[in-house]
């Protein structure tokens, strides 16, 4: 069976016959799996409606004491609802009512996780079914593809080309190859949200294609999540794979690295706001050194109207560069530490201690212990320098009570803002790890 969509010509090589492949997906649809919880209430509510019926006989009840819920609620209500649950859950809720029965063919979000399936070939043979007999002329809106396989790329090709031609503003996968990527990946002028993640560079194995493309075209492009992902060099030389997104306000880059011998990410970005960058922990993996790429590496910034800066690290802290425009726009800074000084770099007090200076227009600061405690390593001479940021200091939040001697580091933080809010709390954080 072919689908409607005449951009979608690719042949698929599927073991099955089409007939074999429809009984395949709705029995596989109606096997019994716990439903949601929010059809759960829709459905025991029903469930009491039918047992009442039965007893009418022997307790005979006045027909306007009986309530409908399920019937009275609008069709973009209930589908509002399915949108909630993953994509096999919503087919299987819907076979539950005759009125439902076609409800999942217009569902605009759909979330196709491979382990809601016992095997590949039934989740493949699941999205194939489910994408031929959809409601094409439906636009789609979010797209969740989760697998952790790609054996049949043509049919994730299939997907995500699918995904392109029907208008899709959010889109999130995870994958292993560049090669899923089809053209209709490269350019869309309707995607507001995109998600990639890739395998864990440092694991054992092998390695895998997970480099960031340099012609993706998404004028429309708000919010880019990357998480193990590679950069490369562009034509110019430099690492700057954000330059095209004119649009991109919420940036996050979660355990990426470099390749080419590069040594500084460039973030450039005209109305970029929160920036969000989680680094590669030595401790987490293998040695780096032996690695084909590069997890140490200095981060320049040309954000003229960066606001929020939120960094996750432990091991190695990297240097921070860029226009003093860009630097002086942050308002709001989250620098999250995990490791102490002893298993830390010697050069992370000083790089620690520029940041501060560097950012100099800083109203909110949230660190934690770890960090505190790089910068009491500092040489006493680099705390009795001239220290002329946090003048506009507001809040220093901490995720924990701290003691002496870091009392002495707080105090040089707050010698230019005495005024400023601090705050002890546990929860000021959110850990990434």
């Amino acid at each position: 069976m072919c689908l409607s969509s005449p951009s979608l010509s690719l042949s698929l090589s599927l073991s099955l016959s089409p007939q074999r492949r429809k009984v395949v997906f709705l029995s596989e649809s109606r096997r019994f799996v716990p439903i949601h919880p929010l059809f759960a209430r829709l459905t025991a509510c029903k469930t009491t409606m039918m047992g009442t019926r039965r007893q009418r006989k022997r307790q005979p009840k006045d027909d306007s004491q009986i309530q409908d819920r399920i019937s009275v609620l609008a069709d973009c209500l209930l589908i509002h609802i399915l949108s909630f649950l993953n994509t096999r859950e919503a087919v299987q809720t819907c076979i539950l009512s005759k009125r439902w029965i076609n409800l999942w063919k217009t569902l605009p979000t759909l979330t196709l996780d491979c382990y809601q399936f016992s095997d590949c070939e039934i989740y493949e043979n699941f999205l194939f079914m489910f994408l031929s007999l959809r409601d094409h002329s439906t636009a789609l809106s979010a797209l969740l593809l989760h697998n952790n396989h790609f054996e049949n790329i043509s049919l994730y090709q299939m997907v995500i080309e699918y995904a392109f031609t029907h208008n899709v503003q959010h889109f999130k996968i995870n994958y292993t190859t560049a090669e899923l990527f089809s053209p209709f990946f490269l350019s869309s002028h309707t995607l507001t949200s995109l998600t990639l993640t890739g395998e864990d560079l440092l694991l054992p194995g092998p390695r895998f294609d997970q480099i960031f493309p340099h012609s993706l075209s998404f004028p429309t492009l708000t919010t880019l999540s990357l998480k193990h992902l590679v950069f490369g060099c562009n034509d110019d030389g430099c690492v700057d794979p954000f330059s095209t997104f004119n649009m991109l306000t919420t940036l996050i880059i979660d355990k990426c690295v470099l390749v080419d011998n590069a040594q500084n990410l460039r973030i450039s970005s005209t109305k970029l706001v929160n920036l969000t960058i989680c680094v590669y922990d030595f401790l987490s993996g293998c040695n780096p050194r032996t690695a084909d790429f590069e997890i140490y590496f200095g981060i320049e910034l040309y954000a003229p109207t960066l606001h929020s800066f939120d960094f996750t690290g432990g091991h190695y802290i990297p240097k921070l560069f860029g226009s003093k425009t860009a630097l002086s726009s942050i308002k709001h800074v989250n620098i999250n530490l995990k490791q102490t000084m002893e298993d830390s770099l010697w050069e992370n007090p000083s790089i620690l201690f520029k940041w501060l200076v560097n950012l100099v227009n800083i109203e909110s600061l949230t660190i934690t212990k770890p960090a505190l405690q790089v910068l009491s390593y500092a040489h006493d001479d680099l705390l009795k320098v001239d220290f002329p940021s946090l003048c506009n200091l507001k809040s220093l939040k901490f995720n924990q009570i701290i003691r002496p001697p870091l009392v002495t580091v707080i105090d040089f933080l707050l010698q230019n803002s005495p005024s400023a809010k601090v705050d002890f709390s546990s929860s000021s954080l959110w850990t990434r790890w």
